[in-house]
C-alpha cells in the first residue's frame, strides 16, 4: 500500500514495470470509482478525499490523471465545452469565447500539464453513455410526440438521470456535440429540438418548429386557464349554495351570474383550444405526409434508376431473340438428328436381317412352343394339365424376354456408335 501511495517516478525508463503495474493499478481504479458512482464530474481533489487512508492520500493522482487525459479516458469541462457550442448556457458564455484558442492548441499539441487540484474533469465514456440514456429516455417519453420541447419541461422529465443542472447541461452538450440535439433561446426561453430516430441527425430549428413551440405554449396557457375558471366556477357554485342555506337570496343569484359568466368564458377558452390542438394536429400530420412524399420520391428514384435501360421495345426484341434461338436450336437438333453425315445411314433391311438372325440363333436354345389350339376343348381340364401349361407358358416368355433383351443391346450399341461418330464429326 505504501508503494501505490508513493510518487511516480520523473521518468517511466527508470523502471518500467513498476511505473507500467502502479499506473494500470490506479487508472482502473479512478475509471471504476466514477462509473460506480455514477457522476460525469470530478476532479483531483475529490479524488484524494475519496482514497484517503489512514491521513495519507495517493501522491500520484496527478500524474494518474494526467494520463487519463492523454490517452482520452478524462477531459477537462472547459475543453469540452470550448469544443461545442455552449453559449446558450449562461456560464458558459465566457468559456465559449475565451477557450476556443486555447482549446485549439491543446488539441494539437497536446497538454502534459497536471491538473489543478479544483479543476473539473469530465470521464468521456461514461458522458457519452449518460448521453445516449437522456436521449433514450425522452423517446420513449410523452413529450416525444412534438417536435420541440421548453428546456425546463426537459429539465424536469429528467430530474432522476440527472443529479445537478450542471450535469444535465453537459448531457445536453454531447448530445449536441453528436448532432442528436439543437437548442435556440427564443424571447427569453430556451427550446431544445431532438433527432427523430435513434440515429438520425437533428435538423436546425425553423420558423416552423418556432411556430409549433409558439401553439404548444398557447396549448398549455389556455389549458391552465381553462383549470383555473373552472375551479372558480366552482367555488361560485358552493358560494351560492352557502348562501342559499343562510338564506341569503340575493347573494345567492349574484353567485349564479358569476358562475354562468366563468362558464361562458370557459366555452370560449375550450374553443379556442380545439383550435390551437386542430392546428397543432395537422401540422403533424402534414409532417407525416411529407416523410411519406419523401419515402415515395425516393422509391421512384431508385425505381428509375433500375429501370433506366429497359424500355417495352427492347423487352419485346429480346423475347424475339430468344424464341428466335429456341426454334434455331431446334431445328439443328432434327438435322443432327435425322440426317445420315459422312456415310453414317444404317440400311433398315440390313438392321431387320441381323434382328431376324439373332432371333433364329436364340429359338434354338429355347423349348418348342406348343401349338395353338383351333377350339377350346369340351372336356375339363385336370389340374396336372394346367400346371404343364403354365409351365411351357413361363418357357415361352423367357425366350421372348431373352430376345428383347438382345434387340435393346443392339440397339444401345448401334446408337452408342452413331453418336460417338457424329460427337467426332463435329
Amino acid at each position: 500500500m505504501a508503494f501505490l501511495f508513493s510518487a511516480f517516478k520523473q521518468s517511466r525508463e527508470v523502471n518500467s514495470t513498476e511505473w507500467d503495474s502502479k499506473m494500470a493499478f490506479w487508472v482502473g481504479l479512478v475509471l471504476a470509482r466514477g462509473r460506480r458512482r455514477g457522476a460525469v464530474r470530478t476532479c483531483l481533489r475529490e479524488l484524494q478525499n475519496g482514497f484517503e487512508r489512514r491521513g495519507s492520500v495517493p501522491l500520484g493522482l496527478g500524474t494518474v490523471l494526467r494520463e487519463l487525459l492523454r490517452r482520452g479516458k478524462l477531459q477537462r469541462e472547459s475543453d469540452f465545452m470550448a469544443s461545442v457550442d455552449s453559449s446558450w448556457i449562461s456560464w458558459g458564455v465566457g468559456v465559449f469565447i475565451l477557450k476556443p484558442l486555447k482549446w485549439t492548441l491543446s488539441s494539437v499539441l497536446g497538454d502534459s500539464k497536471i491538473p489543478e487540484e479544483e479543476e473539473v474533469l469530465i470521464y468521456v465514456e461514461l458522458l457519452q453513455e449518460k448521453a445516449e440514456e437522456v436521449y433514450r429516455f425522452y423517446q420513449n417519453s410523452a413529450l416525444s410526440s412534438h417536435p420541440v420541447v421548453a428546456l425546463s419541461e426537459l429539465r424536469s422529465l429528467c430530474a432522476g438521470l440527472c443529479p445537478d443542472e450542471r450535469t444535465f447541461y453537459l448531457l445536453l452538450l454531447q448530445l449536441q456535440k453528436e448532432k442528436r440535439v439543437t437548442i435556440l433561446e427564443q424571447n427569453g426561453e430556451k427550446i431544445v429540438k431532438f433527432a427523430r430516430g435513434l440515429h438520425a441527425k437533428v435538423s436546425p430549428m425553423n420558423d416552423v418548429d418556432i411556430g409549433v413551440y409558439q401553439l404548444m405554449q398557447s396549448e398549455q396557457l389556455l389549458s391552465q386557464k381553462v383549470e383555473s375558471l373552472s375551479q372558480e366556477a366552482e367555488k361560485c357554485k358552493e358560494d351560492a349554495r352557502s348562501a342559499c342555506r343562510a338564506g341569503k337570496k340575493q347573494l345567492a343569484l349574484r353567485c349564479l351570474k358569476s358562475k354562468r359568466r366563468t362558464e361562458r368564458r370557459i366555452e370560449e377558452l375550450h374553443s379556442k383550444l380545439d383550435a390551437v390542438q386542430g392546428i397543432l394536429d395537422r401540422i403533424y400530420a402534414s409532417q407525416t405526409d411529407q416523410m411519406v412524399f419523401n419515402a415515395y420520391q425516393a422509391g421512384v428514384g431508385a425505381l428509375k434508376l433500375s429501370m433506366k435501360d429497359v424500355t417495352v421495345e427492347r423487352a419485346e426484341n429480346l423475347v424475339d431473340q430468344i424464341q428466335e434461338l429456341c426454334d434455331t436450336q431446334d431445328e439443328v437438333a432434327q438435322t443432327l438428328a435425322g440426317a445420315g453425315l459422312n456415310g453414317l445411314e444404317v440400311d433398315s433391311e440390313e438392321l431387320e436381317k441381323e434382328l431376324d438372325s439373332l432371333l433364329q440363333d436364340s429359338s434354338k436354345d429355347s423349348l418348342d412352343l406348343p401349338p395353338v389350339p383351333q377350339k377350346v376343348p369340351s372336356a375339363p381340364i385336370s389340374d396336372a394339365e394346367l400346371e404343364a401349361e403354365l409351365e411351357r407358358l413361363s418357357v415361352c416368355a423367357a425366350a421372348l424376354l431373352e430376345s428383347g433383351i438382345i434387340l435393346g443391346r443392339f440397339i444401345q450399341t448401334q446408337t452408342e456408335r452413331l453418336l460417338h461418330q457424329t460427337s467426332a464429326w463435329l
